[in-house]
């Protein structure tokens, strides 16, 4: 870190103590993360409700997919760039600058006229909204001692996981009760309050303007350009066949030229956009492939269930996010208990104990079926809701923990940015599965789905009875039909099944990362817990 940087930073102990010990200051950290859940929410909140803004917009099927692509993209961009800003400006000048425009452009977004209106203002409001996420986890180390920092771990715990798992619940509740419109104009209320909040309540660190003295405008751009190109590789490479399609390989071969020149120019520069040196620390390094493997099952799972719900179960959006508020409902019961054994349990083996539980909860969704709805599906959601806190809780701080303070605004960026790549790379992932898996099986079943078949002539013979006899035209193509949509519908379950099971074995393969880490000095359990 640079002496102008370590400077300004080095201030940050004795504000902490002060601040941690004012009830102003603890008010206003709450309202910072009211401001965190609003900007992780709005990344699934529009996900049950694509068709319905799709509809309203006029837009294609390839349009649509960019007002989430566009909003993910941007924040991916913003979030390793706020730890800078929160230097250069101070927390409460940046986080009210982020809440506002994040309330102005979600204004915005309601009164979308076209697909491109969208995009655009989407796309601002990821970039302007995406620094309140790791600056709430940057004050959290800042703001509160040792002694105090589970219980707070456990409420940005719950906010972080719990907002993508009801973004679909709640969006689907708007969408159906009033009108996409509603999935934006539910952030101006909040988002005003949350914006007056912080400016009368933060004020626990001072902005150093020197810093824009050395600016690295240069490696701004190498880094917007090379997180933005390998997002957008990652979110459309899946549809279009990856490097086979032109604008996926100029964007891919435009992403490795911009990373190289990023990371040549965070190690050379004097001052970084972007200070890489925190990799240094193993607890930070491996909490970082912790985030990333924690961000694979956040996204991959609040994808891929409601995906299965609405193309074989054929449900509308309320539905799928009545069926998905379970997972919500038990990792809310289970905060009091992850916080409870932060305390008592070593926190890499509460942290194995998630690892375990998320992947057998997605694990027990391999035996999924086309007739699979809430009750089948219950256990393993609240399965998988009660693992996410003891993830969520022990990675925050074993991999931030052991790092100084004057280094945590910088390096909860980087870590907040694993959590999103993880989920850009788990569904790119899943959606590549799903194309190839889906090819695969349905080949393999319809070489014994034949008219040479005894079976499947009975099959055919009795459904083109029912046809006959329900005064259907042309029965015989409608038995057939049939019989061709049961092959696609049993092909895509034993893809979603295939999808499921690559989640969970990567789960249980971060068991291995486990001897890597070691516990902070204040994170150790107390004697009697041993």
């Amino acid at each position: 870190m640079t002496a102008v940087t370590a400077t300004a930073a080095a201030p940050v102990p004795a504000a902490a103590k002060k601040a941690g010990s004012s009830t102003r200051e603890t008010l206003g950290f709450f309202t910072m993360v009211v401001g965190m859940f609003m900007a992780i929410l709005d990344i699934q909140i529009v996900s049950s409700s694509i068709s319905e803004i799709q509809a309203g917009l006029s837009a294609s099927p390839d349009e649509i997919s960019w007002v989430q692509t566009a909003y993910l993209i941007a924040e991916v961009v913003m979030i390793p760039l706020s730890g800078f800003l929160s230097r250069l400006f101070s927390t409460r000048i940046l986080f009210v600058v982020s809440a506002a425009s994040f309330t102005l452009s979600s204004v915005a977004c309601a009164m979308a006229w076209n697909i491109e209106s969208m995009i655009l203002f989407r796309a601002v409001q990821g970039f302007l909204g995406g620094a309140m996420i790791p600056t709430v986890f940057a004050a959290s180390f800042i703001l509160f001692p040792p002694e105090r920092r589970a219980g707070v771990s456990v409420l940005i715990g719950l906010v972080a996981t719990m907002a993508p798992t009801i973004g679909p619940t709640l969006g689907g509740y708007l969408t159906q009760a009033f009108s996409w419109h509603w999935l934006f104009l539910i952030n101006v209320v909040p988002g005003v309050i949350v914006t007056a909040g912080v400016w009368f309540l933060v004020d626990f660190d001072k902005p150093n303007f020197s810093l824009f003295k050395g600016f690295d405008f240069a490696g701004l751009g190498l880094m917007a350009t090379f997180l933005g190109s390998l997002e957008y590789v990652f979110e459309e490479g899946p549809r279009y066949d990856w490097l086979e399609d032109h604008a996926i390989f100029t964007f891919a071969v435009i992403g490795v030229l911009a990373g190289i020149g990023f990371f040549l120019r965070v190690l050379t520069a004097k001052n970084p956009i972007v200070d890489l040196r925190a990799f240094a620390d193993r607890n930070f390094a491996v909490g970082c492939l912790f985030s990333l493997i924690i961000g694979v099952g956040l996204y991959g799972a609040v994808y891929i269930v409601p995906l299965f719900l609405a193309r074989v179960r054929g449900l509308n959006s309320l539905q799928i996010g009545e069926i998905m508020f379970v997972t919500g409902l038990f990792q809310f019961a289970s905060a009091p208990i992850a916080g409870m054994l932060s305390k008592k349990l070593d926190l890499r083996v509460m942290l194995g104990i998630g690892l375990v539980a998320f992947g057998t909860g997605v694990y027990l969704m391999t035996w999924i079926t086309a007739d699979w709805s809430f009750w089948e599906l219950f256990w393993p959601q609240a399965i998988r809701g009660m693992s996410l806190m003891l993830l969520f809780l022990p990675i925050n701080t074993l991999a931030l923990g052991t790092l100084p303070p004057d280094k945590i605004k910088n390096a909860s960026g980087l870590y907040n940015l694993m959590r999103n790549l993880g989920g850009a790379f788990g569904l790119a992932g899943i959606n590549t599965v799903m194309i190839d898996r889906a090819a695969f099986h349905t080949s393999r079943i319809a070489d014994h789905v034949t008219m040479t078949n005894p079976q499947v002539q009975a099959m055919v013979g009795n459904l083109s009875q029912k046809f006959t006899a329900a005064g259907v035209g042309n029965p015989d193509l409608a038995a057939v039909r049939t019989l061709d949509n049961m092959v696609l519908q049993q092909s895509q379950v034993l893809t979603f099944a295939d999808c499921l099971l690559l989640m969970a074995l990567l789960f249980y393969a971060g068991l291995l990362l486990m001897p890597l880490l070691r516990m902070p000095k204040q994170a150790k359990p107390p004697a009697e817990a041993h």
